[in-house]
C-alpha cells in the first residue's frame, strides 16, 4: 500500500489526499511530526530523490528561520539531526510506493503519472 507522510495542517498534504481518496487509491498517511521516520529512512529517501537538497524544502519559512551554521550539514548525520529536530523542513508529501520507490510533493499532473489515472 502507498504510504503518504506529512503534516496534517499541510494544505498541499490534504489536497494530495483528497486526490488519493477521489481517485481510490488506497494509502496509509503519517504525521512525521507525531511519528518521527527513523534516520535510517531519511538516508534512503535523500538517497533516491537524488540528495538531501532534493528532500529538504529550503524555500520554508523554517530554513529561512534557522541559524546560519545550520543550513549547511555536512554529512548525513548532520543532515538527518536536523531533520530529526525540525521535521517541517522536510518537503511534503513524501511518497512511498508499495515498491519502496519514493517521490516528494503534488501536483494533479504528477500523481496521475504517479498511479496511472
Amino acid at each position: 500500500m502507498t504510504t503518504l507522510y506529512g503534516l496534517p495542517t499541510c494544505d498541499t498534504c490534504r489536497k494530495a489526499r483528497n486526490w488519493l481518496a477521489r481517485f481510490e487509491v488506497a494509502h496509509d498517511f503519517v504525521d512525521y511530526r507525531a511519528s518521527p521516520v527513523p534516520a535510517a529512512t531519511l538516508k534512503d529517501w535523500a538517497a533516491q530523490l537524488g540528495g538531501w537538497e532534493k528532500l529538504v524544502n529550503k524555500s520554508s519559512t523554517t530554513w529561512r528561520n534557522l541559524l546560519p551554521q545550520r543550513k549547511n550539514p555536512g554529512s548525513d548525520p548532520e543532515w538527518t539531526l536536523l531533520l530529526k529536530e525540525c521535521p517541517a523542513l522536510i518537503r511534503r508529501p513524501v511518497v512511498v510506493q508499495p515498491d519502496g520507490s519514493v517521490s516528494v510533493g503534488f501536483t494533479d499532473n504528477g500523481f496521475k503519472k504517479l498511479f496511472g489515472r
